[in-house]
Parts: structure tokens; sequence; C-alpha cells
């Protein structure tokens, strides 16, 4: 199989899941951006009109859409690759076809998806009066990078979880940590031990990057470029090896989503 054919496959079977979700529901595409609106507002009432966190209410709901939104494409992008191959367990058996394939079309739907989201994002920024400058085209690489990240992931968490079936039920759970750990609703710049922040952004790659999205859109600076290569170049490394390891080990794997 060509690369061309290899990319052709996903952008089609990505436009194929995008139709079908769209369908399930009567509000269609709006879910894609009432979703993650409804979770801004579930944080708001919970952080800032209960818990009182002492934000200026724009300031805050900004905060919230910024790292919800990025955090939204990673979760649900990550969980519904995890499992895309052993969902089609149906067709491993029937089609011969690299098995990276199916959790690449997850990812590659949710990007069509996200990119729409991430309209609404600009769009919300602009209401509470951040308007696009020179500076957001550091988002180019933080984008390509968080890419990356998914991507990486996904193919991962494909991979274990044909491996050992039961490993689907902690993806849930690692996404529950993230979201708490990763600095959806509190500023990771705010822990106080400075040495604690930066282990937290070096070893949690969704923080560093949903921090380097706020640190660009809302207050129109620029990335750590050295962290920001070193996480692209590991992320490529690893979707390299996962790739090679579901075409070197395609039948077993085969053999263990079908068994």
């Amino acid at each position: 199989m060509t690369l061309n054919h290899y990319f052709s496959l996903i952008d089609v079977q990505a436009r194929m899941l995008l139709k079908a979700d769209t369908s399930k529901y009567k509000l269609g595409v709006l879910w894609w951006f009432l979703e993650p609106l409804m979770w801004v507002c579930v944080f708001y009432i919970v952080f800032a009109l209960i818990l009182d966190n002492g934000e200026k209410s724009g300031d805050f709901i900004v905060f919230l859409a910024v790292g919800k939104f990025a955090f939204i494409w990673y979760s649900k992008t990550v969980v519904q690759a995890s499992g895309s191959i052993v969902s089609s367990q149906g067709l491993i058996g029937k089609v011969k076809m690299p098995k990276s394939i199916w959790p690449m079309s997850a990812v590659q739907e949710s990007l069509y998806r996200q990119s729409t989201v991430y309209l609404l994002m600009v769009f919300l920024l602009a209401v509470f009066g951040i308007y696009p400058a020179l500076s957001w085209l550091w988002m180019l690489p933080v984008l390509l990078v968080m890419y990356l990240f998914i991507v990486a992931s996904s193919l991962v968490g494909a991979y274990l979880v044909c491996m050992v079936r039961d490993f689907q039920k902690f993806i849930p759970l690692g996404m529950t940590f993230l979201l708490f750990t990763s600095g959806i609703f509190w500023d990771v710049r705010d822990v106080k031990n400075a040495e604690k922040a930066d282990w937290l952004l070096t070893l949690n790659p969704l923080a560093f990057l949903i921090d380097t999205h706020r640190q660009v859109l809302m207050y129109k600076g620029s990335p750590d470029l050295a962290h920001l290569l070193v996480l692209g170049v590991v992320c490529c490394a690893v979707i390299v090896a996962m790739v090679y390891l579901m075409r070197r080990y395609t039948h077993y794997l085969a053999l263990k989503v079908l068994t």
C-alpha cells in the first residue's frame, strides 16, 4: 500500500465517521459546539460562582474555554482511537489493511471536528476583548505538536487495548487524572513551588500544551520553543515506533482482537 493510498483511506474513513456521528442526533453538527460550551459553563458555575475563585468572570471564562477546548480535543480523540481497532473486529478478520488506519481515522475525524471548535474559541476570545494578533502565528507549531502528541497517544492506546483488552478500562480514569492535573480550571503557573511547577510542565505534556495555548492566545506571548521541539521529536519517534509495531505484528494483533 502506497502512502497516498494509506492517507486516502484514512481521510475517507474519517469523513464516514463524521457523517455517522452527525446522523445520530437531531442537533447534528451543533453538538460539536454545544458540548465544549456546556463543559465551560459547568466549570464556571462550580469554580467561579460556587467556590468564588476571585477571578474576573470574563477572564475566567476565557481561561476555562481555552483549556477545556484543548483538553476535549485530546481526551475525546484518544478515548475513541484507543478502542477503534477492537470495535472494528468485524472487519479486522476480513479486510487486510494496516491496523494503524483505524486509530488514525479517529484522529483525523477529530481534527476535522476540532477545527470548527477552535473557530468557536477565537469567537469567544473576541467577545471578551481578545483579538487576533501577529503573535498568534505561534499557534501553528503549537497545534502541530498538539496533533503529534494526540497521534502518539492514540496509537499507543490502540496498541495496548489490542494486547490487553482490560487496558480500555483505565483510559477514562487516566483522562480524569489529566483533567485535574493539567491546569484546566487552575493555572499551572500559580503553583507556589516553582520547581514543582516546572516538573509538572515537563512530566505532563498536556499541561504544557494547554499552558502554551493560553500564553499565545490570551497573553500574546511566545511558546517555549526548546520544550516544544523536544516534545515534537519524542512524539514523532513514538509514532514511528508504533506504526512499525502495528505493521510488524499485524497478524498477531488481529488474532488478539478476534479472540
